[in-house]
């Protein structure tokens, strides 16, 4: 599978080194000791804070509004499996993502690794799609506008870690995120479908609606590369500027991590 998420990188959150970091603590960042007994549950308190904050955006480091998301682009290119695509989804519009419900936070001794439980009820996906390939073995074709509705998306995430000292603070380097998620619905609609035969476009899209477990079964690669690779460029930008120790006021690098 080749996934593609051209200028969500480019064009949203790239890094931009131009940006400074937090030199003071912002007010929403909660403070938490590693060494308490209650750290993980300190720590699921000031995640939830920053994705609350994230709502809005964060300007000051570069940081867009994630509710609503906006991505210019998305291309996926996947071949093989129950799933043979070749499709872009264009001026696309995410919301959903502010009602982000934090339901675990664990850093992990040493390494500070971050695995994240997260719990979205309801996404909207609306853009322009162009799309020729197969889903569970039937054929589709077509170009026009779109939406999909995941709901009750749980959804776990282990972030790769590398802690680095910038003038007196260590920094959170993300390098990776690698996400595993079950999903409690999915309803779609892609208009326009074989060149607007309208007799094949409702048939079609009422058989993916009535598959709806099947189809999110056999999107689930795409699903999870598209989550992944939002999450990673977002944890980086926040990451990059705000300084661990705010986080954790205990944080130390380990040489032999």
């Amino acid at each position: 599978m080749n996934f593609n998420v051209l200028p969500l990188v480019a064009l949203l959150f790239i890094l931009d080194r131009s940006y400074a970091y937090y030199e003071q603590k912002p007010d929403f960042i909660k403070t938490c000791y590693k060494k308490d007994p209650k750290f993980g549950e300190c720590s699921r308190v000031a995640v939830q804070g920053i994705f609350d904050k994230l709502k809005e955006g964060l300007p000051e480091i570069g940081i867009d509004p994630l509710d609503p998301l906006k991505i210019s682009k998305i291309r996926i290119l996947q071949g093989d499996g129950p799933v043979n695509v070749n499709a872009a989804l264009d001026d696309v519009t995410v919301t959903g993502f502010g009602a982000t419900q934090v339901l675990v936070s664990e850093v992990y001794d040493k390494t500070y690794d971050f695995f994240t439980r997260i719990r979205i009820p309801h996404l909207r996906i609306e853009g322009t799609y162009n799309l020729r390939g197969k889903i569970l073995l039937l054929p589709l074709v077509g170009r026009g506008t779109c939406w999909f509705e995941p709901t009750n998306l749980d959804i776990d995430i282990l972030s790769d870690v590398t802690p680095y000292t910038k003038d007196k603070f260590v920094f959170f380097n993300v390098t990776d995120a690698h996400v595993k998620f079950n999903i409690g619905g999915l309803s779609l609609r892609m208009n326009n479908l074989f060149d607007g035969i309208k007799s094949l476009e409702e048939s079609t899209n009422s058989y993916l609606n009535a598959n709806w477990r099947p189809v999110a079964d056999s999107l689930r690669p795409i699903l999870a590369r598209t989550i992944e690779d939002i999450l990673v460029v977002i944890l980086q930008k926040i990451f990059h500027n705000l300084p661990a120790n705010y986080l954790i006021a205990d944080v130390k690098i380990h040489k032999d991590a």
